[in-house]
């Protein structure tokens, strides 16, 4: 926000912003509680998720530093549609919704882009869903792992940039944490990733990408 928007504004921002810390698995907000206000990530990692049946849940996305939370629930139902958890301790910065929405009118260049972001994470939603609905398993596996490394980047021992225990990955790619098991199980075997603990290398990316193409044709 403060990139994007008129020099004029950075003081009205510094004014009304308000900086939290959460530590590992602290809840940010929750699903149906009223809209507040919308985070900016300065520091971390967050999994977005939302409930799915009585006791299970699906993680929609995963944040990163840089990223916004909390702008689902802009508009008429002013509630949040899904939580956000601290995957490790993160720094957020708060905007109030009255001050937010007052920001994109008088920001052309920022509202601009909030509505690209909106564009591209909807395109990406509905082909997750479309995934989740018609992909077979590991094919959707296969894609979560790819997207994580396309988002998170690796670290310098070559790891996706990012530990999620073996349910958070179960809980994105719309599954149980056995068949999660099996299936690195299996992609392990066949030499296509490598596991320590909760970090994964993927050593055969063109291989990840075979098995989620045949999995959509045959989907």
């Amino acid at each position: 926000m403060c990139k994007r928007c008129l020099k004029e504004w950075i003081p009205a921002i510094e004014a009304n912003k308000k900086t939290y810390q959460f530590k590992k698995g602290e809840l940010i907000f929750r699903e149906g509680e009223p809209v507040t206000g919308i985070f900016f990530l300065y520091e971390g990692k967050v999994k977005v998720h939302k409930k799915w049946g009585e006791e299970k849940e699906l993680n929609i996305r995963f944040a990163k530093s840089g990223d916004i939370i909390g702008h689902r629930g802009l508009g008429k139902d002013t509630v949040y549609p899904v939580s956000a958890t601290a995957l490790e301790t993160s720094i957020v910065c708060f905007i109030d919704l009255p001050f937010f929405k007052t920001t994109l009118k008088v920001n052309t260049d920022f509202s601009y882009d909030l509505l690209m972001f909106y564009a591209e994470e909807l395109q990406e939603s509905e082909k997750r869903m479309r995934n989740l609905a018609h992909m077979p398993v590991k094919g959707r596996i296969a894609y979560a792992l790819l997207i994580l490394k396309e988002k998170f980047g690796l670290t310098p021992d070559g790891f996706i940039d990012i530990s999620l225990t073996r349910q958070d990955l179960a809980s994105y790619a719309g599954t149980t944490y056995e068949t999660v098991f099996r299936i690195i199980t299996e992609l392990t075997q066949s030499n296509i990733i490598t596991v320590d603990n909760k970090e994964i290398t993927i050593i055969d990316d063109d291989a990840l990408r075979r098995i989620m193409q045949e999995a959509e044709l045959g989907g």
